[in-house]
């Protein structure tokens, strides 16, 4: 996902207290790409930003990570899959006296 840092400045950062969805048609290597992209960041932190044209969406993540499949073979078969980030928090265990 590289990209012209000047860009970067004329994206509206989306944080916490908002709510936004955002739905694309594509077609099956730009959607690999994605997932790729998405996975490697998975992978290697416990953050990941996803952005759009004028959009960016930076997101801590916890665990444990939902991963939901769900098939309907019946008229046109269709495959859905979703994954479900939990946000992380800060909290820490209070102390045992």
């Amino acid at each position: 996902m590289s990209e012209d840092p000047a860009d970067a400045d004329d994206r509206t950062t989306i944080r916490s207290g908002r709510n936004f969805e955002q739905e694309y048609r594509l077609d099956a290597s730009e959607a690999g790409e994605f997932l790729i992209q998405l996975g490697e960041q998975l992978r290697d932190g416990e953050e990941l930003t996803i952005t759009g044209d004028e959009w960016e969406l930076p997101f801590a993540f916890g665990e444990p990570i939902e991963l939901e499949i769900d098939f309907d073979g019946m008229g046109e078969p269709e495959l859905e899959i979703e994954l479900e980030l939990p946000g992380r928090t800060d909290d820490e265990a209070p102390d045992v006296s």
